[in-house]
């Protein structure tokens, strides 16, 4: 069996000895640093901080109890949990200032008093920050992380459609959350996409998700789907329906004229903003 603590020098980064740091801040150092790579020994971790081996040990019982961390005979790895929290972390920011400007958007479409369905997206996500100061509005959604961003707003009421929980993302699908969705008429509907295919197909990696946004359309009056330039020409494994069907798809500045023409061929009606 391969030691899980061996390192590829191909493929892992250089840590350099952080010394002199604070116990929280350290903690958070070797947090970030299982992110890089899962497993590492005591040995390892003390070279790398700087500190003693005890004090070591004693970081990697508090981050164990905290669920970080899974300790094992002279070491520990990440535990699933923290390695689902980093990855998440990573979707959303990539292409970040891209995701805010469509979300800021897609903000000017709602008005006080709306019934608004947000699926899982980070896009949708950053839709949801902006919305903290909507006025008597209602938002549906299966997704986690969207309901925890909207919980103090004191002008939304959030409804958190029940269902299973997906592995390896904050939302919930399958047919509870069908049954939930059936229950409620919305005005509009924002949702996300894995990719968007130059013939205007939309594409979710996950064919319960693709349901469900179909589901999502039918139960709102206007639907949007947003999604930056890097998901223009890509597909997935489930289409989910197609860009001109949608009353929207807004989307960031960058992808070529050639590609921006052919999509809006297929009648797609298209948003751009510049991030």
């Amino acid at each position: 069996m391969p030691d899980v603590f061996q390192r590829n020098p191909t493929q892992s980064k250089t840590h350099s000895a952080v010394k002199n740091l604070p116990l929280v801040a350290r903690q958070n150092k070797i947090r970030e640093r299982f992110a890089e790579q899962p497993g590492a020994t005591i040995s390892e971790l003390a070279r790398e901080f700087g500190v003693s081996e005890m004090t070591i040990r004693r970081d990697l019982d508090a981050l164990e109890r905290q669920s970080h961390v899974q300790r094992t005979h002279g070491g520990a790895i990440l535990t699933e949990r923290m390695i689902l929290e980093f990855d998440y972390r990573d979707r959303r920011a990539a292409n970040r200032a891209a995701k805010r400007a469509i979300a800021a958007e897609a903000r000017k479409l709602v008005l006080p008093g709306q019934r608004i369905i947000l699926d899982n997206g980070t896009t949708t996500l950053e839709l949801a920050s902006l919305l903290q100061d909507g006025e008597n509005l209602t938002v549906i959604t299966p997704s986690l992380a969207v309901a925890s961003e909207l919980q103090h707003a004191a002008g939304v009421e959030v409804i958190l459609l029940g269902g299973t929980l997906r592995r390896g993302s904050p939302d919930l699908t399958g047919p509870v959350t069908e049954h939930c969705l059936e229950l409620f008429a919305a005005d509009i509907v924002f949702q996300g996409a894995d990719g968007i295919g130059l013939d205007g197909k939309i594409y979710n990696s996950d064919m319960r998700l693709a349901r469900v946004d179909k589901l999502m359309r039918r139960m709102a009056g206007r639907s949007y789907v947003l999604a930056d330039h890097g998901k223009i020409g890509v597909t997935a494994l489930a289409c989910s329906g197609a860009l001109a069907n949608v009353t929207g798809f807004i989307t960031s500045a960058g992808a070529p004229a050639a590609v921006m023409s052919r999509l809006a061929k297929t009648g797609a009606k298209i948003i751009t903003v510049n991030p």
